[in-house]
């Protein structure tokens, strides 16, 4: 990868940039507000099914078919991902939140990089014809730009850890050592389903998250609510 494409991937990865995962807890709030998650441990525990029983075999391959289609400039199979992709998220939160990341993303980088392919999926999504979900935009983004496909992956299963802790840290008393101590014990699972999502295409893709899907959807009924999801 070159020294601009690395940049790039950091730039879409950090935590400054404006896709809106600060809003999100992906159903975390509402383990904490059940009392069921109350400390590091139950953070990481949260953490690690999310990845391993959907961001993984689901949100990391479908980030990697999706920079595949885009590296052969196919729209239109960027567009089917996109679409199978949302029938896979049953709980509307979710669901929304990934909608509004993977606009986001697409409406940056439409404006940054000024590729074509881009440009006509960002017009799709606009026109309500796709639903522009993250790790389709994501990958996509990622084949425009240069980055390899392991790093695509890994990046974004990094980055939706580091999404959760910092929810995690607005919502519990853990502190930011705590924090990096969960990211850091997160390597050897985001390195290994990186390196499996290698392999696989849209057939393979799963997830069994029942429970986090089920925290998902209380969440909109919470009293009160930090969050958006």
């Amino acid at each position: 990868m070159s020294t601009e494409a690395f940049l790039s991937l950091l730039q879409f990865t950090d935590g400054l940039f404006p896709a809106g995962v600060y809003a999100h807890s992906f159903g975390l709030e509402s383990y904490v507000q059940s009392g069921a998650i109350q400390d590091a441990t139950g953070v990481e525990a949260f953490l690690r099914a999310l990845l391993e029983s959907s961001s993984g075999p689901t949100d990391a391959v479908v980030a990697l078919c999706a920079w595949r289609a885009a590296r052969s400039a196919e729209l239109e199979r960027c567009l089917q991902i996109d679409r199978t992709f949302d029938a896979m998220k049953p709980a509307a939160e979710l669901r929304s939140a990934s909608r509004q990341m993977g606009r986001q993303v697409l409406r940056v980088a439409s404006r940054e990089a000024n590729h074509p392919l881009l440009a006509d999926f960002l017009r799709e999504v606009e026109r309500g014809t796709s639903p522009g979900h993250h790790p389709v935009a994501f990958g996509a983004v990622g084949s425009v730009l240069g980055w390899r496909s392991e790093e695509t992956a890994a990046a974004y299963l990094y980055s939706t850890s580091a999404a959760v802790v910092a929810a995690a840290l607005r919502l519990l008393p853990l502190g930011q050592s705590a924090g990096q101590h969960i990211l850091w014990s997160m390597q050897p699972s985001i390195g290994k389903l990186a390196e499996e999502a290698e392999d696989k295409g849209l057939e393979d893709i799963w997830s069994f998250s029942l429970g986090l899907e089920i925290a998902a959807m209380r969440h909109a009924t919470l009293d009160a609510r930090l969050f958006r999801s």
